[in-house]
């Protein structure tokens, strides 16, 4: 068991921050052990194939029997949502004898891969090396995995911490933690995490706690040098959704929604068309048309530029995703 002792100050201290590279290297232990993590296999199904090989041998060698990762690879973020490539480069920053205890940590009973085994010498370039090419291979990772979803994973993210901060805010520290896990206890000021490889005690003293949602952890993961300030990697809420397919387009869902008339103008307008060409296919009056026009551009549904004599109107990019919802996907 893992715990943190939070005082007073430690409590309004604590804050919320965003961390692509946690999600990242947390994502590795889903493609080791899909077995164990049901609710990604749509994830990794869809991007196992984009995985350079060698990438991938190298990352996975990272998982330890434990499924315990290297802290260094998962810095304390030091802003709410720092760029994948910030985060990156403070790895790229990590002194040798970090990464050899970090990655002797992950392995606690020996038997390093083959591809780590640089960390067992005294070589610090070796190190700094192996160090370089796993940052090389997170890069081409980034790119490939995660990235391409990074957008929708991100706004599950903030949804979660919406609730938590409201937890906070209605109940205190005993709301906010009573639903986060099971592993989680809160009790006398302290911030208990069961079932944890290590054992140790680590009082905040001032420093507050950081709290980092995360799609693909599975129970919470404070850092396991008890020297490092308090921080807690926690699964968030709505990662059922996430992979979840889109349901079906109900043809008759924008007739509903729009009304016939603006309907049919809506599927009209996939090219620049002026009033009167349009109330010409319609067979209806020019005013006709501009009373629905207007609304439509009211809604942000069409655009409109003037070309010469005549105003030509359009589908947005919003009224796309309406008329035909299967282009955005």
């Amino acid at each position: 068991m893992i715990s943190f002792l939070l005082g007073v100050e430690d409590l309004a201290d604590t804050r919320f921050a965003i961390s692509p590279i946690h999600e990242a290297v947390l994502s590795l232990r889903v493609l080791r052990e899909p077995g164990l993590y049901a609710l990604h296999l749509p994830w990794r199904r869809s991007v196992v194939d984009r995985i350079d090989a060698s990438t991938a041998d190298t990352l996975l060698s990272l998982v330890g029997p434990d499924r315990a990762l290297p802290d260094f690879l998962t810095p304390r973020p030091t802003e709410f949502a720092a760029p994948f490539e910030d985060e990156l480069a403070v790895v790229r920053r990590t002194a040798p004898d970090i990464v050899r205890r970090d990655v002797r940590a992950a392995y606690p009973r020996g038997r390093l891969p083959a591809a780590l085994r640089a960390v067992t010498g005294s070589d610090d370039e070796a190190v700094c090396a192996l160090r370089d090419a796993i940052c090389d291979h997170l890069q081409r990772y980034w790119e490939a995995a995660i990235k391409p979803a990074w957008p929708r994973m991100r706004l599950v993210l903030e949804a979660d911490m919406t609730y938590r901060a409201r937890q906070l805010a209605v109940g205190g520290a005993r709301l906010l933690f009573a639903d986060m896990h099971p592993n989680l206890r809160w009790r006398d000021g302290v911030l208990h995490i069961d079932k944890m490889i290590g054992q140790h005690h680590v009082a905040a003293a001032g420093r507050g706690l950081l709290l980092v949602p995360s799609i693909f952890s599975h129970k919470p993961a404070p850092p396991v040098g008890r020297d490092e300030p308090p921080l807690l990697a926690y699964p968030c809420r709505g990662v059922a959704t996430l992979w979840a397919s889109a349901p079906a387009a109900d043809a008759t869902a924008l007739t509903s929604l729009l009304g016939a008339p603006r309907a049919r103008l809506l599927h009209l307008l996939a090219e620049p068309l002026p009033t009167v060409e349009i109330a010409r296919r319609l067979a209806v009056t020019p005013s006709a048309v501009s009373q629905h026009l207007r609304v439509l551009h009211a809604t942000g549904l069409v655009t409109r530029a003037r070309d010469g004599r005549h105003v030509l109107y359009r589908r947005s990019p919003l009224g796309d995703q309406l008329a035909d919802p299967s282009a955005g996907r």
